[in-house]
This record gives C-alpha cells, sequence and structure tokens, in this order.
C-alpha cells in the first residue's frame, strides 16, 4: 500500500496545500453556523449574496479596466515615474503607485528590475508604500461600499504616505539603516505566477494581437476570481460579524473622539488585514458597530501595507532593516492619515 504521506503531493500536506484559503475559509465559516445556529445560515447566504450582487457591476467594471490595462501595456508608464531629479522621482513614483493595477507579487520583478538599473531606494519606497493601498478596482469596491469620499480619502492617503515615506529615505539615505539596502541574492519571482509587463508603447488596441488578447482573458478572469472569492469571505463575515459582535463592544474600544481609537485601528489593523478588497466590507460593518472614522482610515492603510503579500514583496528584495523601517513608516503613515481624516469625516 502507498504511503501517501509521504508521496509528494499526496495525503493531508499536498490536498490541504492545493485548497484555496479564501475558499476553506468561506466553507469553514458556513460549516460552523451550521453546527452552532443554524438558523443564522440562511441569513448569511442570504446577505452575502445580496451584497455580492450589488457589488457585481463594479466587480465587472474593474476587472475588465484592469485586464485593459494589463493587455494594452499601459504598466510601461510607470517606468517615466523612476526618471529625473530624485524629488520628482519620489513624487511620481508615489502618484502611479497608488494608481496602478499592480498586484504585490508582480510588484517583485518590476522593482527589483528598477533597482539593479540604480534607482534610488526612496523612489522605489514610495511606490512601494502606495502601491498595495489603491488601485483602479480597489477604488470603485471602496467606494461602493464606503463611500466616494472615502475612497478619495483612502487614495490621497496612499500618495502622502508614498511621498512622506519616500521623502525620509531620500533625508536617511547615508544612515545605517538605508545604507547598502538590497540583499545579496534578491528573489524576484513573483508569487502568483503571472508574467512580465509588455516593454515599449502601450498598445492600446490591443486586441489585435492574439498574445495580448490571452493576456486580457487571463487578467479578466483572474482577477475576477480573485475579487469573488475573498468578497464572498468578507461578506460572510460581516454578516456574522454584525450578528454576534456587540456594538457596544466596537464603540467602547474604537469609538469615539482622540488618538486612542485611531492608534487602535493601526495597531490592530496590522496583524488582522486580509487584503484590501476584503477589509472593504468589514470596515463598512466596523463602523455600522461605532468604529470611528479615523480608526478605520488608520485601519485600512496600515493594514494594507503590513498585509502579508506587500510585506512579503519588500522582505524578498532589502535587509531586515529597511524591512522594519517600511513597516515604521506605514505604522506613522497610517496614524497620521487616521488623524486628518478623523478632522475631515
Amino acid at each position: 500500500m502507498t504511503d501517501l504521506s509521504t508521496t509528494p503531493g499526496g495525503g493531508l500536506r499536498g490536498l490541504w496545500s492545493r485548497i484555496d484559503s479564501a475558499i476553506a475559509a468561506t466553507l469553514l465559516v458556513l460549516l460552523a453556523l451550521a453546527l452552532i445556529d443554524p438558523p443564522q445560515l440562511p441569513e448569511t447566504l442570504r446577505f452575502a449574496l445580496k451584497s455580492l450582487g450589488s457589488t457585481a457591476p463594479l466587480i465587472l467594471f474593474a476587472v475588465l479596466a484592469i485586464g485593459y490595462l494589463k493587455a494594452s501595456g499601459a504598466e510601461t508608464l510607470l517606468s517615466r515615474a523612476f526618471t529625473g531629479r530624485e524629488g520628482r522621482m519620489i513624487v511620481m513614483a508615489a502618484l502611479l503607485g497608488g494608481l496602478s493595477p499592480f498586484c504585490s507579487c508582480q510588484v517583485i520583478p518590476f522593482v527589483a528590475a528598477m533597482l539593479a538599473l540604480g534607482v534610488p531606494l526612496s523612489a522605489v519606497m514610495a511606490f512601494w508604500l502606495a502601491s498595495p493601498l489603491m488601485d483602479p478596482g480597489m477604488f470603485l469596491v471602496t467606494a461602493g461600499t464606503l463611500g466616494t469620499e472615502f475612497a478619495i480619502g483612502k487614495t490621497v492617503a496612499a500618495v502622502a504616505l508614498g511621498i512622506g515615506g519616500g521623502a525620509v529615505t531620500m533625508l536617511a539615505r547615508n544612515s545605517p539603516v538605508f545604507a547598502d539596502p538590497l540583499r545579496v541574492r534578491p528573489q524576484v519571482g513573483g508569487c502568483c505566477g503571472v508574467k512580465a509587463p509588455y516593454e515599449g508603447r502601450p498598445v492600446w488596441n490591443f486586441w489585435s494581437d492574439g498574445d495580448r488578447r490571452d493576456t486580457f482573458r487571463s487578467a479578466v478572469l483572474d482577477n475576477a476570481v480573485f475579487l469573488l472569492k475573498w468578497l464572498t469571505l468578507a461578506y460572510v463575515l460581516e454578516s456574522v460579524m454584525l450578528a454576534y459582535v456587540p456594538a457596544e463592544w466596537i464603540g467602547g474600544i474604537l469609538g469615539g473622539d482622540g488618538l486612542t481609537p485611531i492608534l487602535l485601528g493601526a495597531l490592530v489593523g496590522m496583524p488582522a488585514y486580509l487584503n484590501g478588497y476584503a477589509a472593504v466590507p468589514l470596515v463598512d460593518a466596523l463602523l455600522a458597530q461605532g468604529m470611528a472614522p479615523g480608526a478605520a482610515m488608520s485601519f485600512v492603510v496600515a493594514g494594507g501595507v503590513s498585509c502579508i503579500p506587500a510585506a512579503v514583496a519588500v522582505w524578498a528584495l532589502v535587509k531586515p532593516r529597511v524591512f522594519v523601517a517600511y513597516l515604521g513608516l506605514a505604522i506613522v503613515g497610517a496614524i497620521l492619515a487616521g488623524l486628518a481624516w478623523q478632522m475631515v469625516a
């Protein structure tokens, strides 16, 4: 008899490695509801399906837009951010990082190439800090759930964090923290098997090229599956949170004015974050339960920069001391963003 536990890819270990984490988590939550509180299960399913239905037009537009940007090669426009004076590079890198359709794993080979060409770490830091926080699809999902004002506020926070982090890195470039920042052998492979962006000028009428049509189909399908599975999990968790988490508890800890809720939002956001898309419905639920607006902003900013995919992109290329500085800049920037949003919200 074959010992499946020792067969490559076999047994429980091989099965677990093939299970998608978002789908598995959704099924586990639904199973727990079926066992613990059966009447809540259909309510949660109805809530999730209704929420997905209302978000569907935004998802469709987002995945089509991302597919078009990738198939046309518009990502190559990002390279223009890394030319000229260092101060200009920082500003342009933060602007394009906050608006680019790159996922965190696609950032790794792109940034590795820029660092290899001698692009200053300050501009790369600006791009790194802004990129995980906002992209066209995330803006639409955020605006549709939390409101256009919050989406614009997060976009401004992303760009401001990038510029601020890049400026700090530029001013401290000769310090022990940022001196000789790269690993000896940077790991440049992507984590999701995507191919490198097209080179050269963008081809806006990409449909005349078979390879670009394939890229469009692949990007649309991959992003649609990604959004659907994570938003389904998020809406299921939102329903559970609204059903079982007392509003008084959320309001008592993360509600009210002052610095404390914003600090807690940033500190809780770093380890509790799923990803940018899944966080949106969760923040919506927390706001409904009494979370302070400033705490919501600090939560999404700190969590977005420190989530595992974004953090791995940085860890793969730079030494630990630069990685710690990256997280420190994220925390400080998240707190400042929360304070600013608390004043204007």
